[in-house]
């Protein structure tokens, strides 16, 4: 796809955090255009709900008019029913990375690695809480209001968005896709 705005590709994924007890898990969705985190929630455990909540939050922050492409891995949480559902009933388009092909979620996959370099590595956390309070204030905080990106010509998610309040919603309301033959 050819991103031309915000809203016209949303990828999600899903990763482990541990804490001293036990691994917890984080379900994300970014907007691909500006890389912002648009949606994440974290849960101790790793069914589907997990992952439709993160979808719901980004859903409700963002409000996408219909044909959203939403790319994810072939996760059983992104196929079961209650996801697929979800996708649907907001006229959003699913996407789902080629078998063992993992440079097509590359982009959300680098978001994670960053969360886990900068931010769960270098950290102790005492409990659940502690985790979900400074995991909203890196991702909500730090990577999306303040983290340079030279993708985005070293500005930040949310700085990239903004710039792009001064043009017309019409340059870029839709996304072009081409498909290979083949």
């Amino acid at each position: 796809m050819t991103l031309l705005g915000p809203n016209q590709l949303w990828i999600a994924d899903l990763t482990y955090i541990r804490l001293a007890c036990e691994c917890v898990y984080l379900a994300v969705v970014l907007d691909a255009f500006s890389r912002r985190v648009i949606g994440w929630a974290l849960g101790q455990s790793l069914k589907a709900q997990l992952a439709v909540c993160a979808l719901e939050r980004a859903i409700d922050s963002r409000r996408p008019p219909s044909g959203v492409v939403h790319h994810s891995d072939q996760g059983v949480q992104y196929a079961s029913k209650e996801y697929m559902q979800t996708l649907w009933k907001h006229g959003m388009l699913p996407s789902m990375s080629r078998p063992a092909n993992p440079y097509d979620d590359a982009t959300c996959e680098s978001f994670l690695k960053t969360l886990k370099r900068e931010e769960s590595y270098a950290t102790r956390y005492r409990d659940f809480e502690d985790l979900q309070k400074r995991l909203e204030e890196f991702i909500d905080r730090y990577y999306n209001q303040s983290r340079l990106h030279s993708a985005l010509g070293y500005c930040s998610p949310a700085k990239f968005e903004e710039g792009l309040r001064t043009k017309p919603r019409a340059d870029y309301a839709a996304a072009a896709i081409t498909f290979i033959d083949g």
